[in-house]
C-alpha cells in the first residue's frame, strides 16, 4: 500500500490520479492533498479519499473550506500557505508524492520530498526547468526515486533499460547503446493555420487542443509548443544528455507519446490513447502494472502516423527554449517566469498570442547571465524576471 501526497489534486493531473486510486483502493491511499482555490472541488475530495491533511494555497479559499469541513464534521485538518505545501510533501505520513503543482509554485514543496528521499512522481516540469542541476544533486543526496509523469518523458523512461530507469538524472545513455531521444509532439492547435493570422488567435482558440484535456495555461503553452521546449529542458535533465541529442519530431496523430533511438539503428517507440492516466498509472504503480482505466490501442482503427519537422517561424517559443537549454540554468529559469507571466496575460487579453514570445525573449536576453547557483538565487532570480515581465505588459495593452 502506498500512501499518497497529491499536490494540484484539483487540476487535470490530480483528478487523474485520484481515478487511479479509486481503481485500486487496496494499493493506494490518499494521506494529504492541496489545490490552489477550488473550494468545492476539493471539498469532493474530502467526501470520497477522506484525507487527513489538506492544504489551500489561498487563505481565503481555506477558510471557506475549513467552514464546510467543519459544518459536516469532517475530521480533515485544512491548512493554507506556501509553508504548509511544503511541509505536507515532506511528511513522513506519506511515501510517495504527486508533484502535478503547474509552474514554478511547485519548485519548493517538489525539491522538499526529493529532499526527504521520498518517491516523486514528477509532473512539475517547471521544478527541472528553473533549479536543473541543484534539483537533480538533490535527488542524488537523499536517494528520493524520481519517476516521470510528462506523457513524452514517462514514454522515454518506459523504452530505456532498467539499468537506466534506475538512475535518472545519472543515466549514462551511450554507454546503453543509446544514440539519441525522440521527443514527440502534436504541434497544437495551430500546426496548419496561415502564419499572418496568428495575432487573431484568442484564448479561447489556443484552449483548444486537438488530442489532450488540458488545464488552460499548459494549453497555450502546448500551442505554442512553449510545453514541448520546457519538456526539452526537463528530458536534457532527467536522461542526463545534451541537446544536441534531444530531436523534437512532430506527430499530430500524439499515438506514440516518444522514441529512444539506439546505436544499431532500433528505434524503441512507447504507444497508446491519448490519457495521461496511463503514464500515471505506471509511475504509481512501477516497476507493476495495474489497469489505468485506459482504453487499449485499436490498431485497425486508429489514423495512420504522420511525422514532420517543427517550423521554427510557426513555434519560435520552441527555438527559444532550445536555445536557453543550451545557455544555461539562468536562461530556463528567466524563461520560465516570463512565459508564466505572458501566458497569463494573454489569458485575460491584455496582450496577442504574438506577444507572447517577444516577452519570453526580451526577458530571456536581460537575465541569462544571473547567478544560479542555489535554490535561493534561483528563487530571487525567478522573482526578478516576474517582475519585469509584467513591467513589459504595458507596452502591448491596448493592442489585443
Amino acid at each position: 500500500m502506498k500512501t499518497l501526497c497529491i499536490l494540484g489534486a484539483t487540476g487535470s493531473i490530480g483528478q487523474s490520479t485520484l481515478d487511479v486510486v479509486r481503481r485500486h483502493p487496496d494499493k493506494f491511499s490518499v494521506h494529504s492533498v492541496s489545490a490552489n482555490a477550488n473550494v468545492e472541488g476539493m471539498l469532493g475530495i474530502i467526501k470520497e479519499f477522506s484525507p487527513k491533511v489538506v492544504v489551500m494555497a489561498s487563505e481565503v479559499a481555506a477558510e471557506a473550506l475549513s467552514e464546510k469541513v467543519n459544518s459536516l464534521t469532517l475530521t480533515t485538518i485544512v491548512k493554507a500557505g506556501a509553508n504548509s505545501l511544503i511541509d505536507i510533501a515532506k511528511s513522513d505520513d506519506n511515501d510517495t508524492v504527486m508533484a502535478a503543482i503547474v509552474g514554478a509554485s511547485g519548485l519548493l514543496p517538489t525539491l522538499a520530498a526529493v529532499e526527504q528521499g521520498k518517491r516523486v512522481l514528477l509532473a512539475n516540469k517547471e521544478a527541472l526547468v528553473t533549479s536543473g542541476q541543484i534539483f537533480i544533486d538533490a535527488v542524488k543526496h537523499s536517494g528520493a526515486q524520481l519517476l516521470p509523469i510528462d506523457s513524452e518523458h514517462n514514454a522515454i523512461f518506459q523504452c530505456l533499460p532498467e539499468k537506466e530507469q534506475n538512475q535518472p538524472g545519472f543515466c549514462t545513455l551511450v554507454e546503453s547503446g543509446i544514440s539519441k531521444i525522440l521527443l514527440t509532439g502534436s504541434g497544437g492547435p495551430f500546426r496548419t493555420r496561415e502564419l499572418d493570422s496568428f495575432e487573431d488567435i484568442t484564448p479561447e482558440q489556443a484552449c483548444t487542443h486537438p488530442n489532450w484535456d488540458m488545464g488552460k495555461k499548459i494549453s497555450v503553452d502546448s500551442a505554442t509548443m512553449m510545453n514541448k521546449g520546457l519538456e526539452f529542458i526537463e528530458a536534457k535533465w532527467l536522461f542526463n544528455v545534451k541537446p544536441e541529442q534531444i530531436q523534437v519530431v512532430l506527430h499530430p496523430q500524439s499515438t506514440i507519446h516518444s522514441m529512444v533511438q539506439y546505436v544499431d539503428g532500433s528505434v524503441i517507440a512507447q504507444m497508446g490513447n491519448p490519457d495521461m492516466r496511463t503514464p500515471i498509472a505506471h509511475a504509481m504503480a512501477y516497476p507493476e502494472r495495474v489497469d489505468a482505466g485506459v482504453e487499449p490501442l485499436d490498431f485497425f482503427s486508429c489514423a495512420s502516423f504522420d511525422f514532420q519537422q517543427p517550423d521554427a517561424s510557426r513555434y519560435p517559443n520552441l527555438m527559444l527554449a532550445i536555445k536557453a537549454c543550451k545557455l544555461g540554468q539562468a536562461a530556463c529559469t528567466a524563461l520560465n517566469a516570463a512565459n508564466e507571466i505572458a501566458v497569463e496575460a494573454f489569458l485575460n487579453k491584455t496582450i496577442k498570442f504574438t506577444d507572447i514570445f517577444k516577452i519570453n525573449e526580451t526577458s530571456v536576453n536581460k537575465f541569462v547571465s544571473e547567478k544560479t547557483g542555489s535554490i535561493e538565487e534561483v528563487v530571487a532570480l525567478d522573482c526578478k524576471v516576474r517582475e519585469f515581465a509584467v513591467s513589459l505588459l504595458s507596452d502591448f495593452e491596448g493592442r489585443s
